[in-house]
């Protein structure tokens, strides 16, 4: 993992030659400390979370980005209090089902990551729904992270390929590296060339953690409900000053 960045302004670039990624992620942190600061329940800044969560999707797929993943409930968040798991899974009804009645014009296939069977059959449906109204669609893909922990991720990845072994269509020397990405929720996309973490939090929060080995990371100290796309192109543009060496060494210019 590359080293966390602070906010710093980055030196001005002609963002019409910048060197883009293709898979961005997104730690959608800090609404529960946004509504805090201004009086608010916990589920007002999860209210307004999400209606920035749709800015910034358009926003993506608008400048280019193919791949989205954002992280909107983790397999922790559970232990959270009852009133705001409750208002959490209100929200995500309300903004699949205002999905499948306003934007059936949009080009962004939406999938889902992460254990779904823990919800409720009326939100496992709408998901059901939403994948197949966007199954056909060849514009950005959105993942969303719904009862997603990275290390359960692999954990489901390594029983698959157990499960294989098991009955006899691979020996446990034919497991690679491959296989387990085959095997995870992402299986087919290319590893998060950047992750985002708005709030200052200074740690992956079981986010992408196998896909994010060699993944660079920016980190702002500004709340999700006030990220703006303006605070997505100074991440972007933080991004395209980064040399990737994905463990190996820098040459020399």
């Amino acid at each position: 993992m590359a080293l966390f960045s602070a906010n710093k302004p980055a030196p001005a670039l002609d963002r019409s030659l910048r060197r883009l990624p293709q898979h961005v992620g997104i730690i959608m942190d800090g609404n529960g400390r946004w509504a805090q600061k201004r009086g608010l329940p916990r589920s007002a800044g999860h209210t307004v979370g999400a209606q920035n969560f749709k800015k910034i999707t358009r926003y993506c797929a608008s400048i280019g980005i193919r791949y989205l993943t954002v992280y909107a409930f983790s397999t922790e968040n559970w232990k959270r209090s009852e009133e705001e798991v409750g208002a959490l899974m209100r929200l995500f009804q309300q903004y699949l089902e205002e999905s499948l009645r306003d934007f059936l014009d949009e080009d962004i296939k939406v999938r889902f990551i992460g254990d779904t069977t823990a919800f409720s059959p009326r939100l496992q449906k709408l998901i059901e729904e939403t994948r197949e109204v966007c199954k056909n669609r060849t514009g950005m893909v959105l993942n969303i992270a719904m009862n997603y922990g990275g290390r359960a991720e692999i954990v489901h990845a390594v029983q698959q390929l157990c499960e294989k072994v098991q009955r006899g269509e691979l020996a446990p020397n034919e497991v690679t590296e491959q296989q387990i990405a085959d095997h995870l929720y992402t299986a087919g996309q290319p590893d998060p060339d950047l992750i985002i973490r708005p709030s200052g939090e200074m740690r992956v929060s079981n986010f992408l953690l196998w896909q994010s080995a060699y993944t660079e990371y920016v980190v702002s100290d500004i709340l999700w409900p006030d990220f703006t796309p303006e605070d997505l192109e100074k991440a972007l543009d933080d991004y395209c000053l980064r040399h990737r060496r994905f463990g190996g060494v820098e040459e020399s210019r």
